[in-house]
């Protein structure tokens, strides 16, 4: 018990409260769950019921390795990239002959994040983006495999950049220097990433469903509605601006451009996430998260804020990047 207490105690009272925050709101949830057959017995709440049970399994595995330090996040962002790489690679028109592409592409992903246990940002924002973009190709042309080539070696880059480059960065923020952290620690940093990410899908659908008329992308998503995506905007930009100054450094205009960039930034990832999957014909990535889909269907949002939030934090706030 001693020891458990002593755990509790090193970790960022901010931290704690907003997770305790979240696990309200997930109980909330549960009862709201309950009591829906008995308003609307008619009604099958099969999926939410799903949904809700999965988001008690991903909360709870986010929150130890936010809890337990860099190193157990690492790890746990390490196999989230590995997942989200495997979904994608296994939807996209991958050919037999492209086996040693694959097996390159999962060797990107190990330097990938070998860089960020090193602390080495300088080598992890340069090795994706150049060398991986010049290598695929270069190895593509060793084994002469020319047909298809530049639809080739793009799929392969894409899925690279946004399932490990990408996702990457949040496993980076864990590397923040407390002195820079400050006040919520480097959990605090990750955990309002994580929180207002979810907060913006979530506020853009609760709107949508709300006042939802016109549609704004009808050929990518046909569900997503102007009336959403600006009613999910100014509600995160509202959660940005108040509960930023109580995990992040930003203040003043670093705050006020993450609070104006962020909500278009989880929407942009969240259409462009639709768009790979109806050119290649499917719902979701992979069904391995009940009532959810795959793990890229839960992350499509953070492929696109994480790097975003990152530079806006690095710009203004950190200097160890």
């Amino acid at each position: 018990m001693d020891a458990v207490t002593a755990f509790f105690a090193q970790q960022s009272p901010v931290v704690l409260w907003g997770l305790g925050g979240v696990l309200a709101v997930l109980t909330l949830a549960v009862g709201i769950t309950a009591l829906l057959p008995v308003l609307k017995p008619a009604g099958d709440f099969t999926n939410l019921r799903q949904r809700i049970a999965s988001w008690w399994v991903m909360i709870a595995l986010l929150a130890g390795a936010l809890l337990l330090g860099w190193q157990a996040f690492t790890a746990l962002m390490i196999v989230i990239s590995f997942i989200a790489l495997r979904e994608f690679l296994s939807l996209a028109p991958v050919r037999r002959e492209d086996r040693l592409i694959v097996l390159a592409a999962f060797v990107a992903m190990g330097i990938n994040y070998l860089f960020i246990i090193l602390d080495d940002y300088g080598l992890y924002r340069v090795f994706i983006p150049t060398y991986v973009f010049l290598i695929i190709p270069f190895l593509m042309a060793c084994i002469g495999q020319t047909r298809a080539f530049l639809a080739t070696t793009a799929t392969f880059h894409w899925a690279i950049v946004t399932c490990v480059y990408n996702l990457g960065y949040i496993a980076f923020l864990m590397r923040t220097p407390a002195a820079e952290a400050q006040p919520a620690g480097a959990a605090g940093l990750v955990f309002f990433l994580l929180v207002v990410t979810e907060a913006n899908d979530v506020a853009q659908y609760v709107w949508g469903k709300l006042f939802g008329k016109r549609k704004i992308v009808p050929k990518v998503s046909p569900n997503k509605t102007w009336e959403g995506f600006i009613g999910g905007w100014v509600t995160t930009s509202a959660l940005i601006w108040f509960l930023g100054p109580v995990f992040t450094p930003l203040s003043g205009i670093g705050l006020a451009t993450l609070a104006l960039f962020l909500p278009l930034a989880g929407f942009a990832g969240d259409v462009t996430m639709s768009a790979i999957k109806r050119d290649i014909g499917v719902k979701d990535t992979s069904a391995l998260i009940p009532g959810h889909g795959g793990l890229l269907d839960r992350a499509d949002s953070l492929t696109f804020t994480a790097p975003l939030y990152f530079h806006i934090l690095a710009y203004f706030a950190l200097g160890h990047f």
